[in-house]
């Protein structure tokens, strides 16, 4: 995945000669303090009492099978319409906290559906307007689809039930009520989080840690995994940058992550590359809130693969 940005230039405006990797980590150190020091200003109350997630909304489950097709049509939000959409559902549920429940009000199915959707797949030169035939079954719409899809189409909703998922939020990993759609192509139940956004708080922004980055220091961008003490997240970096290491600072409310690389002297495209890199905690990350060093703000935990 990449962006455009003006990626080889030092980010955030940082200026002054490059500095060796001691010279970083100490400086990701202090960048680290400032930033557990401003959030720990700027969380506020509704951090520990409220619903506030900080993961994608649509969770699919670890035993779901990808192929190349399915991944890109899961991640862009490509779904046929199924035959059926329950008409009712109850007005409230419960999220269960690792500290406590909140009764939030919830979406309906055909509103879940409609957040879980993003349009059909464009054309795609070269490729079968269908899948080939599967002992899998057939869609509401006659077409055949399964794991072995090979056109550009979209996934094919069998189902759909109440029921729930878990989600990290900020008061650690909660279950939350979801809808969950069968889906013929993943042989798996996505979940789409129900929970209404009257009852949905967005993280605070924080203050932007004062001065600039260090040169060689890199942000993370998001959360990819979490698996106990192991994070796994990606660092936005440039298209001919080296060497890319992460950086971690642990408290015990918080966990800083972001990561170094070595700049290119010479040519190179303007681009933001994403880069996986991961992570061992001492202890299970738990319910500590992860910030990313550059920005300071939470990290989201998405769904990239």
């Amino acid at each position: 995945m990449l962006m455009i940005l003006a990626a080889c230039a030092q980010p955030n405006g940082a200026t002054g000669p490059a500095d060796g990797p001691d010279r970083r980590e100490e400086a990701f150190q202090q960048r680290a303090t400032s930033v557990a020091q401003a959030w720990q200003t700027a969380s506020g109350p509704d951090w520990r009492t409220g619903y506030i997630p900080l993961q994608d909304p649509t969770v699919v489950p670890a035993e779901a099978t990808f192929s190349e097709d399915t991944k890109q049509a899961f991640l862009a939000g490509w779904y046929r319409e199924p035959a059926s959409i329950p008409p009712a559902a109850p007005s409230h549920g419960t999220i269960t906290f690792p500290d406590g429940t909140l009764t939030v009000p919830l979406v309906s199915a055909g509103e879940a559906y409609r957040q879980l959707d993003q349009g059909d797949p464009p054309p795609c030169p070269g490729r079968p307007a269908q899948p080939p035939p599967s002992p899998t079954g057939t869609g509401p719409d006659g077409s055949v689809s399964g794991p072995g899809m090979t056109a550009c189409v979209p996934l094919t909703v069998t189902g759909i039930e109440l029921g729930t998922t878990t989600i990290r939020t900020s008061r650690g990993e909660a279950t939350v009520p979801a809808w969950l759609f069968s889906v013929d192509e993943l042989a798996a139940k996505v979940a789409r989080v129900a929970v209404a956004a009257s009852a949905t708080r967005t993280p605070p922004e924080p203050p932007t840690p004062g001065g600039t980055l260090t040169e060689g220091l890199v942000g993370a961008q998001d959360l990819v995994a979490v698996d106990g003490a192991q994070l796994t997240y990606r660092l936005g970096v440039g298209a001919c940058d080296t060497e890319v290491t992460p950086l971690v600072r642990e408290q015990d409310d918080l966990v800083v992550v972001g990561g170094t690389a070595v700049r290119s002297d010479g040519i190179c495209t303007d681009q933001l590359l994403l880069q996986p890199v991961t992570v061992t905690l001492d202890g299970p990350l738990g319910a500590r809130t992860v910030l990313d060093a550059a920005s300071g703000r939470p990290l989201i935990l998405t769904a990239a693969r």
